[in-house]
């Protein structure tokens, strides 16, 4: 079934006033009032819109529940019911499946409702069935975790979930574990869980979308004359040569030795090295001599 936008029928704003929906009509059932426009099957068709309309939009208790349920506010007393019931979703499970508020697209409008009343059982009678309320939870992980891929079980409402984590998965990613909420009622499909990844911060590691990056401290002769550095990356060791006369803030990418993209086998981000040359201390008088001579050539 299509969705009914008596606004538009009325040509109105949502936000107009009831005088403003009383002015309207009028004007709108004068144009097709079938005393002026006899055995005009359109213009008798627009003026039994414009009369439903207006019946639901001049009622501030009927308009409240179309802004909220649209044309199928005759049954918002039905959904709140099953709801206070726990036959519908929770407002949280709601909000991870992307939010209510009424405003669904035409074509998903009437699966949104046959979601939530159901059908009625066969044989005249039984009651309607009821889709079980979704469950939402929170797995905390390392970066290191996130960096393979594994699998964990959480415990969900008394029930012990194995999943299997992607390598990639993103801070703050939401992944929808289909039938894995609260059971049905008559008959009805279960809800889903939707599972929230938390991923801590790295003390080594920064990551952004793909990329990670690091800072190593190379010393000073290393940095003037050059030589080898090791760096560490989520998984092994690289030797890398650290050119002469590097300077201190110099950045070198690391080809693919990123975090892996996520559902995409054998690729993977790079990883940035920022080099932080660290100035000796606690000179002998000799080599601060040896510094006085450098300064001066």
């Amino acid at each position: 079934m299509a969705f009914i936008d008596y606004y538009k029928i009325l040509g109105v704003d949502k936000k107009a006033s009831e005088a403003d929906i009383k002015k309207a009509y009028r004007k709108l059932a004068r144009k097709y009032h079938p005393d002026i426009n006899p055995n005009d099957k359109e213009a008798n068709t627009k003026f039994q819109q414009v009369n439903e309309a207006n019946e639901v939009l001049s009622d501030p208790e009927k308009r409240k529940k179309y802004d909220e349920y649209g044309e199928h506010w005759k049954h918002a007393d039905q959904y709140e019911q099953a709801k206070s019931q726990g036959g519908g979703r929770s407002q949280a499970g709601y909000a991870s499946g992307g939010g209510f508020s009424g405003d669904f697209g035409d074509e998903h409008f009437s699966d949104f409702f046959e979601s939530l009343f159901g059908q009625r059982s066969g044989g005249g009678g039984g009651g309607r069935k009821y889709r079980g309320q979704d469950f939402n939870a929170e797995l905390h992980l390392s970066l290191r975790d996130a960096h393979k891929t594994h699998q964990q079980t959480l415990t969900v409402n008394g029930k012990q979930v194995r999943i299997t984590i992607p390598a990639g998965i993103a801070n703050g990613q939401i992944i929808k574990l289909k039938g894995h909420g609260a059971p049905g009622a008559n008959g009805g499909p279960n809800g889903d869980l939707y599972i929230t990844f938390v991923i801590a911060e790295d003390p080594v590691f920064k990551r952004l979308d793909n990329d990670l990056y690091t800072s190593v401290e190379i010393d000073l002769y290393t940095a003037v004359l050059g030589g080898d550095v090791m760096i560490e990356t989520l998984d092994s060791k690289v030797k890398l040569k650290v050119k002469p006369e590097t300077q201190n803030g110099t950045k070198v990418r690391l080809k693919s030795k990123g975090f892996p993209v996520y559902k995409k086998d054998g690729e993977f981000g790079d990883l940035i090295i920022t080099y932080n040359v660290k100035i000796p201390t606690n000179l002998t008088e000799k080599q601060k001599e040896l510094f006085r001579e450098l300064s001066k050539s």
